[in-house]
């Protein structure tokens, strides 16, 4: 893309955002409050002298209200003038997603998270996220930072107002794994099994007994009553969105496949109850 055509979609990018903050009645000020970034920041956005990325003009779409085709269109613009922002690569102590993703999370009506390799994220414990982090080699501050971020992340589901439907299946291999040693994982263990007892919340495990299945990278799977699915991937050196009805179709099959093999919920939190006394004998 040349610079002329990019200047020039960035310049469209920024009337856009000035006039839907100003139809949903907010002030810049307000606005950048609810994305979580400075108040000039969000200036620049708007005069077009910095171009936000994709993840966050989606971002700001849905605290002011926009979906369906006006969405769309705006995104389209959005990722026509900055193409690389809906994918990040590389390491980071909190991705630049994490904001998106938390909107996405308060915003959604229904959360399914697969996760064949640890705990979900809404799902773990203090210690089983610091264990996580000193595994990966993060240093102190970058730990106890992601330890506060997730924290603060899984207070939507007992929310007291509307929390949205969450269902996570694990592969028991997830729960094999004893990320901070057997105590640790005890304690894992049993606080799955108390926060899949909300009931908004439902837990299923693939365990090791139900033989090979269509396997898959873990993936978040958002749906929402007024807009189109999103699919968040997340894996160690890129993660990013997706929202084409094209590409978040499939994980609807894909969820009622994995599904079949998985124990039920009453099931699930028998099996969650032994593994976490086999922990506590070790």
């Amino acid at each position: 893309m040349s610079d002329k055509h990019s200047a020039s979609r960035a310049r469209a990018l920024a009337n856009e955002l000035r006039e839907l903050r100003r139809a949903a009645g907010m002030t810049t000020r307000q606005a950048a409050d609810a994305l979580g970034i400075s108040s000039a920041s969000l200036n620049r956005n708007e005069l077009g002298t910095r171009m936000p990325c994709a993840e966050e003009v989606s971002a700001l779409l849905v605290i002011y209200g926009v979906h369906g085709v006006a969405r769309e269109r705006v995104l389209a613009l959005a990722r026509a003038a900055n193409p690389a922002g809906w994918w990040e690569t590389g390491r980071s102590t909190l991705p630049r997603q994490l904001p998106t993703l938390i909107t996405f999370e308060a915003q959604a009506t229904r959360i399914t998270h697969f996760q064949p390799l640890t705990v979900p994220g809404l799902l773990q414990t203090h210690a089983y996220t610091r264990a996580i982090r000193e595994a990966s080699g993060a240093v102190e501050d970058d730990t106890e930072a992601q330890v506060a971020a997730r924290a603060g992340r899984q207070t939507v589901l007992t929310r007291p107002k509307n929390p949205p439907s969450y269902e996570a299946i694990l592969d028991e291999a997830a729960l094999r794994r004893p990320f901070g040693g057997a105590g640790a994982m005890a304690d894992q263990l049993r606080h799955i099994v108390a926060v899949a007892a909300l009931p908004n919340v439902t837990v299923r495990v693939i365990p090791f007994s139900r033989g090979s299945y269509p396997l898959f990278g873990p993936y978040v799977l958002l749906e929402f009553t007024r807009a189109p699915a999103i699919v968040h991937l997340e894996h160690r050196q890129a993660s990013g969105f997706l929202d084409q009805p094209e590409d978040t179709d499939p994980f609807r099959p894909l969820t009622d496949t994995l599904k079949e093999f998985a124990l039920e919920p009453a099931d699930t939190t028998e099996f969650l109850a032994r593994l976490a006394a086999e922990y506590d004998e070790r």
